[in-house]
């Protein structure tokens, strides 16, 4: 289990060459679980890619490894039009999390998933600067799918 904060910026390396892909820039959120990873590409005029859970061989403190650059595959229509945690219009970070009985939680700060399957296991929010000073973060434990819609993220549990 791993925060996604753990895994965002560290170089996407290839086993079959050793070289690097690129940067592990965001999380697709997709169905309730993690799909994969947004990559940024070395270059000045290259798209963003897009890194699915299950070709990742192996996730450690100092890179993303996989089995080959063509593991990295262009943004479908699908994928465009996930939820990111950070980036975009339709992302998740700074989104209120409520539970099903309308009590605010906070607001999503990261996520806690399980790296073989993409599953996630729970939410780290934060109710502002001086909460997360004096108290620390929250974490969320859940393995329900969100409900987006309007600013907010429900817990269906």
């Amino acid at each position: 289990m791993r925060t996604f904060s753990t895994v965002e910026g560290l170089p996407v390396l290839s086993l079959s060459t050793g070289k690097e892909c690129g940067h592990v820039l965001d999380l697709v959120y997709e169905n309730g679980a993690v799909s994969g990873f947004l990559v940024d590409p070395k270059g000045w005029f290259t798209r963003h890619l897009f890194l699915p859970v299950e070709k990742i061989s192996n996730i450690g403190t100092d890179g993303v490894m996989v089995k080959d650059y063509r593991t990295l595959q262009p943004l479908s229509k699908k994928e465009k039009q996930a939820f990111l945690l950070k980036h975009g219009k339709h992302r998740l970070h700074g989104t209120a999390l409520l539970t099903a009985e309308g009590e605010k939680l906070g607001l999503l700060e990261d996520v806690y998933f399980l790296e073989e399957v993409g599953t996630i296991v729970g939410y780290e929010v934060t109710e502002g600067l001086v909460a997360d000073l004096v108290e620390g973060r929250r974490v969320v434990k859940s393995d329900s799918k969100l409900t987006i819609a309007g600013g907010r993220a429900i817990l269906n549990e």
